[in-house]
């Protein structure tokens, strides 16, 4: 940083903006400054962290004051603040010497006394204000090489003792770092309406302030902390067993669907062990959410309880779906499953996305990339469990009352499907809707007997990308803060920004597919797929011939399915976790199905 008098030019700003532009996230550094200057409020950077924040675009800073904290007092403090009606002050680091990057000095303290220094700095600050004015703490930086949720405290007139939420996360106590600056502008008087940021921090409601009642919520912004913190080194650890484990169970049911030479008792108990299996595995992925109704992160060791806690609810999800009446008809297990699932999930949305907040398959606050509604990992598994359970509904109501009430249950659980997922309100998802909706426009054409033309699947292109343009419209005329993606996304389809979010969501995309010899293989198990299920003639489709013959909405459910898996492949940031995701659901109740059907056949 160079320093001439009271002004300040932040150096390598240049290479910062090139940076931030090439993640195309649309960041706009000194984007504070430039408000802050164009509305002649005047603003002062004490400290390099600050200069940094308060640069405008050009990264020069209008009004810095060094600071050495060794020797600050109250006074010079002040005297540094001057007429300023915005300051932003940096009261140093905390760095932990155990998590320090390879080269990097050692502070020379501990953790405990670097924070009880900065906070006698934030004493020092706070100690010279006024009862109308309002005093930020932000954490903005980690401790040491691994990432963690990390504090934000605000007093003043407007916020009293509770807790803190934000428009842009909907999730109390979570935050993000750009709702700093919206906050800071709105203080200041600033309309932010039309910069597309975060939202203000919000004062939900004032609670008491007994020693009682800040033990309870410094307990809960504790488990917050260490939910995130406890379960993120796990989930890659989970998703490979989860491949691993079900590479397994495919590999042994293709020995037991190809064992020769066995007795048929032998057969029999082998294929109902598959069947059973088959159900169990198909009910991870709504244990995994349910979960977190028990706080296994409070433990000391989190990776057994969580282990612990999904297998308590695999066994109770599996035990549902098994129990009579249900459990004795061929479908009758997919269906429970199908339906706890898509409940789970809809629920979850529905109030606030708390299962999912630090989950195995849920969303990650410290990664930041969505904080509620449904992400690609969630819309696959919903999308799925839908389906799965409008196929079983849609055979029963075939077997029984024929082909057009058939489709109308298809219809209905489908568009409930698209419902909770597209609304900006619940699953807010952008490339669910457009994804799912082909692929059930193609389910009710086959049930009714109609079939695929280009004609007809034009159509239903141009349907499905009116109705996702007409929601986005829609969520674009609510207030700013109130948008969901969708409604930000219509917003810059006239201005260009879209097409950065297209190439953004390409790019990463392209990247989750290639880092992994797994991930590569998706592709082609979609591929093989296909085959199974386009060619008669197939070793897979002879497998199933007698549950496409005893289900006869089984096949055109799974087509359906490989659609809406194919296009949220190829439309969605990170897609490729759609169709991988979604087989850990479909492919072991389709295993169940099979295995049930060879079981009746035997009885019979």
């Amino acid at each position: 940083m160079t320093v001439t008098g009271s002004h300040a030019t932040v150096e390598g700003w240049a290479e910062l903006e090139k940076a931030a532009a090439s993640l195309r996230f649309e960041a706009d550094p000194g984007l504070l400054g430039d408000q802050l200057a164009g509305a002649g409020i005047p603003a002062v950077a004490i400290g390099p962290g600050a200069a940094l924040g308060l640069a405008q675009s050009s990264g020069e800073v209008a009004a810095y004051r060094p600071v050495d904290w060794a020797t600050a007092t109250l006074d010079s403090v002040h005297a540094a603040l001057g007429d300023a009606k915005v300051a932003l002050i940096d009261a140093g680091a905390v760095r932990d010497p155990g998590d320090l990057a390879a080269g990097e000095a050692s502070p020379g303290t501990s953790v405990a006394d670097q924070v009880r220094a900065v906070d006698d700095r934030i004493a020092t600050v706070a100690a010279g204000l006024d009862d109308q004015d309002t005093l930020i703490v932000a954490g903005l930086s980690d401790a040491g090489m691994g990432s963690r949720l990390r504090p934000v405290v605000v007093t003043g007139p407007a916020y009293g003792p509770g807790q803190l939420s934000s428009p842009s996360t909907r999730i109390p106590d979570l935050m993000q770092s750009s709702d700093l600056t919206v906050t800071l502008l709105r203080l200041a008087g600033i309309d932010t309406t039309d910069l597309g940021l975060g939202g203000a921090l919000l004062d939900t409601e004032h609670r008491p302030n007994d020693a009682a009642a800040v033990e309870r919520r410094h307990l809960a912004l504790t488990d917050v902390d260490n939910a995130s913190h406890e379960i993120h080194p796990l989930v890659p650890i989970f998703f490979y067993g989860l491949i691993l484990t079900q590479l397994a169970i495919y590999l042994f049911t293709w020995r037991v669907w190809r064992r020769e030479g066995a007795t048929l008792a032998q057969r029999t108990r082998a294929i109902r062990l598959v069947h059973i299996v088959g159900v169990l595995a198909a009910s991870v992925p709504a244990a995994t959410f349910l979960a977190n109704l028990l706080p296994w992160w409070r433990v000391s060791h989190p990776l057994p309880a969580i282990v612990g806690a999904v297998a308590l609810f695999v066994a109770l999800i599996a035990g549902l779906a098994f129990l009579p009446p249900w459990g004795r008809h061929l479908m009758g297990p997919v269906a429970v499953v199908g339906g706890i699932t898509m409940a789970v999930l809809a629920i979850d949305v529905m109030t606030g996305s708390r299962l999912q907040q630090s989950s195995l398959m849920g969303l990650q606050p410290v990664v930041g990339g969505r904080f509620y509604g449904m992400g690609n990992v969630t819309f696959s598994i919903f999308a799925t469990a839908s389906l799965m359970l409008a196929i079983a509904a849609a055979h029963q109501a075939q077997r029984r009352w024929g082909r057009w009430p058939a489709a109308a249950v298809v219809a209905a659980i489908g568009l409930l499907t698209v419902v909770i997922d597209g609304n900006p309100a619940w699953g807010a998802d952008g490339g669910g809707p457009p994804a799912y909706l082909p692929g059930l426009a193609y389910f009710l054409l086959a049930l009714l007997g109609v079939g695929m033309t280009w004609r007809r699947g034009a159509i239903i292109a141009l349907v499905t990308a009116g109705l996702f343009l007409l929601v986005g419209f829609l969520d674009s005329l609510r207030p700013a803060e109130s948008q969901s993606h969708l409604g930000r996304f219509f917003d810059k389809l006239g201005t260009g920004g879209a097409l950065d979010i297209v190439i953004r969501k390409a790019e990463q995309n392209w990247g989750i597919l290639i880092s992994s010899p797994l991930t590569v293989l998706v592709p082609f198990g979609l591929v093989f797929v296909i085959y199974v299920l386009l060619r008669p003639t197939s070793w897979g489709s002879r497998s199933l011939a007698g549950a496409f013959e005893r289900v006869p909405t089984l096949r055109a459910g799974l087509v359906a399915w490989l659609i809406v898996m194919m296009i949220g492949f190829f439309i969605n940031d990170s897609g490729v976790a759609i169709p991988a995701v979604g087989a850990t659901v479909a492919i072991p109740l389709v295993v169940a199905i099979a295995s049930r059907t060879l079981l009746e056949e035997a009885d019979a």
